[in-house]
Formats: C-alpha cells, structure tokens, sequence
C-alpha cells in the first residue's frame, strides 16, 4: 500500500513539474511586464474605468499569443540557448519538453487567444495581436535576430504593440495617443536590450548571434545606448505635450528618466559587466513605474 503511494505521489510530482515546464516557455515575467501596458492602454482610451470583460478577455487573448510567440522563440532559439549560460536550463535545452510538444502547445493557447479576441473583444485587436505574434516568433526570432545587428531596433516594432493593443481593444479604431504609447516603448527597448547585450557579450559570440556588441564594439554600442536613450527621453515627453497626461505624469517621468540616464552614462563610462547589468534591471522597473504613473495621472486628472 505504501510503495503504491509512493508510485502515485511520484506520478504526480512529474506531471506538476511537466506543467511548470510548459510554464517555463510561456516567459510570464516578460508577459506580466506586457500586460501592465496593455491594461494601462485599455484604461487611457476612456475617460471611464474599462469595461471588465474587456479587460478580461482583452487581456487573456493578448496574454496567450504572446505566450504562444515566445514558446516558438524556445523552439526557434533551443540550438542558442544551450549554449548560452544565461539560458541554457529553458525546459527545451535540458530536454523535458520536446520541439513538437512546444509546438504543438504553442499552436493551441495561440489558436485560444486569437479567438478570444475576434469573439468578445474586436477583429482589429484580433489581426493586430496576430500580426504581432508573427511578427516576434517568426520575423524576429527566425529572421532578424541571425541577419543584423539592428534586430532589436525592427523587431522592436512588434514587442511595442501591447499598449496600442489595450487601446484597440477598447475603441476599435487606432488612434494617435495609442501609437504614442507604442513608440515610446520601442524608443525603450534597444538601451534595454543592448544593456544585456553588453553584459552577455560573450554567451551571444559562443552563440554566433550577431547582437550590437559583437558586431560593433562596446565603444560604438554605449554610444548607441546613449542616443537611443535621449530619443527614449524625447518620446516620453509626447503624452504631456498631446495632453494624453498631466503635471503628475510630468513629475514622474522627469524622475524616471533622470535615473535611466544616469544608469545610460554610467555604462557608456564603464567597462563593468555588472553596471550593465544593473541598467538593465533598472530599465524594466523603469517601463513599469512609467505606465503607472500614466494610470495614476490619468485617473487623477479624471477625478480631482
């Protein structure tokens, strides 16, 4: 009776493990990260609180294509991940989930969440989150990361979308706020990424990914980090200047990018691994910190 509990319970443990690792290729911090901007975009597109099945239909669809796009990156990226330090223990290099069960998982929360999206959102959040979708797993991830060292600046068009997508799926149309918010996060996301890029200059030369500091330099990609940020800085000035946001906005950004530039001209002076590193980590609660000041501004201009 014992050792067939053992056997159960053992019998259980694996198919909880199995689950987590199908988890592990859906990147859900990446995915919380993105989702934040898409309920920030739902909320500026009206001056009242969303409705909650938008939310939470709009949210679940966008939330499962992308984590469909970054299960194919998985499938794509396996061969380069087992040879990078930084993600060589993915589920797909130690060999827990095989490419045709990624696949296969990948297929269906996509097909899920694009429906979601034509039943209860609108066909235009639906063809926009798709074309987002191919755009990172199959442009980006099959194409553009192996071809250019610009891969970060085109594919960024894609991985800026989340907030233009919380705005379409509330009004149905595009508008000229919504692609504010899209622009300032793929202004955003090349220091953001070439910080990393710095700091795993090594894992992406064993790779033979062609990322900025390999094909460059340093020199040449603290410089780049550095305009991109003052164009960054620029974008970010835009919902004030449209009235999109207010002083409390204005405050807060002004902070926010005091520091980033302040990380941005740390790293351009140093050699140090560990400083990019830092401006990386700092660039995520950056984009964070700034679409939450965005709904506190909004909410407080609506009600004071």
């Amino acid at each position: 009776m014992e050792q067939s509990d053992h056997i159960t319970h053992s019998a259980t443990l694996r198919t909880a493990l199995h689950w987590r690792d199908y988890l592990g290729l859906c990147k859900l911090k990446v995915v919380a990260v993105m989702l934040l901007t898409v309920l920030v975009g739902m909320c500026l597109a009206t001056p009242e609180f969303p409705p909650l099945n938008i939310i939470f239909w709009g949210m679940t669809g966008i939330g499962l294509a992308s984590c469909s796009a970054a299960a194919v990156n998985h499938v794509v990226d396996s061969h380069i991940d087992e040879k990078m330090a930084r993600t060589r223990h993915r589920p797909l290099p130690q060999g827990k989930i095989t490419h045709q069960q990624a696949l296969w998982f990948a297929a269906i929360i996509g097909i899920a969440g694009i429906s979601s999206l034509v039943i209860f959102i609108n066909p235009l959040t639906a063809w926009l989150t798709l074309a987002s979708l191919i755009g990172y797993a199959v442009i980006y991830s099959m194409w553009l990361k192996r071809a250019t060292p610009q891969n970060i600046v085109i594919g960024g068009v894609a991985g800026a979308a989340p907030p233009l997508l919380g705005w379409v799926a509330v009004t149905g149309t595009l508008e000229p706020n919504s692609l504010l918010l899209m622009l300032i996060i793929f202004a955003w996301t090349p220091p953001h990424f070439w910080a990393l890029c710095l700091a795993r200059k090594a894992d992406y030369q064993k790779a033979g990914i062609p990322m900025l500091p390999v094909t460059h330099g340093d020199a040449f990609t603290k410089l780049q980090i550095m305009l991109y940020t003052l164009l960054m800085i620029a974008t970010t000035a835009f919902p004030y200047l449209t009235h999109l946001s207010g002083e409390l906005y204005l405050a807060g950004v002004v902070a926010l990018n005091l520091r980033f530039i302040q990380w941005a001209w740390r790293v351009y002076k140093s050699d140090e691994k560990q400083i990019a590193m830092a401006m990386f980590r700092y660039s995520i609660t950056y984009i964070m910190l700034l679409f939450v000041v965005l709904l506190i501004d909004h909410y407080y201009v609506i009600f004071s």
